[in-house]
């Protein structure tokens, strides 16, 4: 191995643990993200709560943007370079994407089915944006009173679409299956096997055949901490 070879993949590896060392921390996110909702609605539910997945929902968001700008330029740039590229990292980053779409489409279903009363919280909270709320309303000689559902529905909204954009994104450089590539080879012989046969019915080639995947794909759930199906909405 060369000098520049041997910097080069110096350089290459403190990235690539970077990235999973962040994928890694998305999943715990989601994960927390999770078990919060699970508790909406019940008896520790409360403004304090409230805030917290909020607060964690926006973390995993910013998050999951930050994995995709560590990834999606390396994928981009061997594709230009004609050099076929599988991450086993993207394909992470993929399918926990969209595992926090999904709980963010229940999020915002349960905020809007539960709602909470935060007036009391935020006025209790002192900072610069309550004394701004409070110079506008003698400016305006009026109250304001923020609707923190309305505004968190709003938010997740925008949050989902965020996620989604980047779902169809990392979708474009996920890898096909073998399955996938030998079908239409498959479904051709097969009518071409029906038709000398007159419509009699044989045995495809492909029939009990499992689909095969990238060996990295092969258990990749098993990672997730927030893959399990939870009991609720």
């Amino acid at each position: 191995m060369t000098d520049s070879q041997a910097s080069q993949s110096g350089r290459q590896c403190p990235d690539e643990a970077a990235i999973a060392a962040k994928i890694h921390e998305i999943n715990s996110q989601i994960a927390q993200f999770r078990d919060q909702l699970l508790t909406i609605g019940q008896s520790r539910d409360c403004p304090e709560l409230r805030e917290k997945i909020r607060k964690t929902r926006r973390d995993c968001v910013n998050a999951c943007k930050k994995a995709s700008e560590m990834v999606l330029p390396q994928m981009r740039s061997a594709m230009e370079s004609g050099i076929p590229a599988d991450s086993p990292n993207l394909v992470l980053l993929f399918f926990l994407a969209q595992l926090f779409l999904r709980e963010l489409h229940k999020s915002k279903n349960l905020v809007r089915v539960v709602p909470m009363d935060m007036t009391g919280y935020f006025e209790s909270k002192s900072g610069p944006s309550n004394i701004s709320n409070v110079i506008t309303q003698i400016l305006l000689c009026r109250q304001i009173t923020p609707d923190f559902n309305e505004e968190e529905i709003n938010s997740i909204q925008k949050d989902s679409e965020d996620i989604s954009d980047l779902v169809a994104e990392l979708q474009e450089f996920m890898p096909q299956s073998e399955a996938d590539t030998e079908r239409p080879v498959a479904l051709q012989e097969a009518a071409n096997r029906l038709n000398r046969s007159n419509g009699a019915r044989k045995n495809l080639r492909w029939e009990g055949r499992s689909n095969r995947q990238p060996s990295y794909l092969r258990g990749t759930f098993k990672f997730f901490c927030c893959a399990g199906r939870p009991n609720y909405l």
